[in-house]
């Protein structure tokens, strides 16, 4: 089988589908002709009984996925916004095909796995890091919210390390990435060729029993009492108090980069994990990402964010509102209003 897009690689090697992102340049960011291919490729195989199961894997040395392509989202942001809503639309259903697929789903998430990375990686029902793993949900430092089912897995991480996660958008291990909830299994970057040969000559199972490994110890995991004291505040303003107020190093450097992030969109940030505990089901907590997604293209923080990052890269945003006490409880609301039109699953 040959995928659709030159920049989604999709073939079966005896009984096993290979899915490969292929945009190395620019760590394999996703865009809408990606999300359709991979979407087309799960499609057929979950259907057909030649295939066993699938690995997912990315091209070049970089990693896996640096996240969906935030500078077509900046230039649809300034215009009408279609073309966003529609790679969200369509990346959120994707997340969900995968949460679902019934076969062994394998996701290498070695090397850079953030954002986008995270939504097509991380809902696999077999997942995998490395000792290379940086993964991370950054969206806060450019004006956006957590997504692609991003604040499921949050949502859901022991005590309050996702809170953590989504706040400070910081990189985290791979072996944090396992204490997190966000993969499974730990294989050494060296290896991860063989594991992959390993997978189509005698199955997963057998390929997971051969490579895996104990995987570190995880520093977050470590920090579990700063980080569950502090997060438990109510409000964003709160938790950067307690944590600035609390004397760990790490604290204190959690409140210093929360107070480098959008306010509004970390104040949403946590309404939304909050809100995703509450949901039962991956497809609930991306119907609500959606509508905050959809919501985020009419804020001043996201265009700002992006160009701040990524277009004019003066790594200067100017966040409005500008303090997180500034942020209103009205503003936040409007985030969560239903979409026109929703996503329906």
């Amino acid at each position: 089988m040959t995928g659709e897009s030159d920049e989604v690689l999709a073939r079966v090697e005896d009984g096993v589908g290979l899915l490969t992102l292929n945009r190395p340049q620019v760590i394999n960011s996703l865009n809408l002709p990606m999300v359709t291919a991979m979407a087309a490729a799960l499609s057929a195989w979950a259907d057909d009984p030649a295939v066993g199961a699938v690995v997912l894997s990315g091209a070049g040395e970089r990693g896996l996925c640096a996240g969906g392509d935030v500078v077509a989202i900046y230039h649809s942001a300034k215009a009408d916004g279609v073309d966003a809503r529609r790679f969200w639309h369509d990346e959120y259903l994707l997340n969900a095909q995968i949460g679902e697929f019934a076969k062994p789903y394998v996701s290498l998430m070695d090397g850079i796995v953030m954002g986008g990375g995270v939504g097509v990686g991380a809902h696999a029902n077999t997942r995998v890091v490395t000792d290379t793993t940086k993964m991370a949900m950054p969206e806060v430092g450019i004006g956006f919210i957590p997504d692609v089912g991003g604040t499921y897995l949050l949502s859901r991480a022991p005590g309050h390390l996702g809170l953590h996660a989504a706040l400070t958008g910081a990189p985290f291990s791979g072996a944090d990435a396992i204490a997190l909830g966000f993969a499974d299994h730990f294989v050494p970057h060296t290896v991860l060729g063989d594991f992959t040969a390993a997978i189509v000559a005698d199955g997963v199972a057998e390929a997971l029993g051969r490579y895996a490994a104990e995987p570190p110890p995880s520093p977050l995991a470590a920090q579990r009492d700063w980080i569950d004291e502090c997060y438990a505040h109510d409000t964003v303003a709160d938790i950067v108090a307690a944590l600035a107020g609390h004397g760990s190093p790490g604290a204190s450097a959690a409140a210093e980069l929360i107070g480098t992030r959008s306010p509004i969109a970390c104040a949403v940030t946590l309404e939304s994990v909050r809100r995703a505990a509450k949901l039962a089901t991956l497809e609930d907590v991306l119907v609500q990402e959606f509508r905050v997604s959809c919501a985020s293209l009419r804020s001043h923080d996201l265009v700002e964010g992006i160009r701040a990052q990524l277009v004019d890269k003066d790594r200067n945003p100017q966040w409005s509102p500008a303090t997180v006490a500034e942020v209103s409880t009205t503003d936040i609301e409007t985030y969560f209003a239903p979409a026109e039109p929703d996503l329906v699953f």
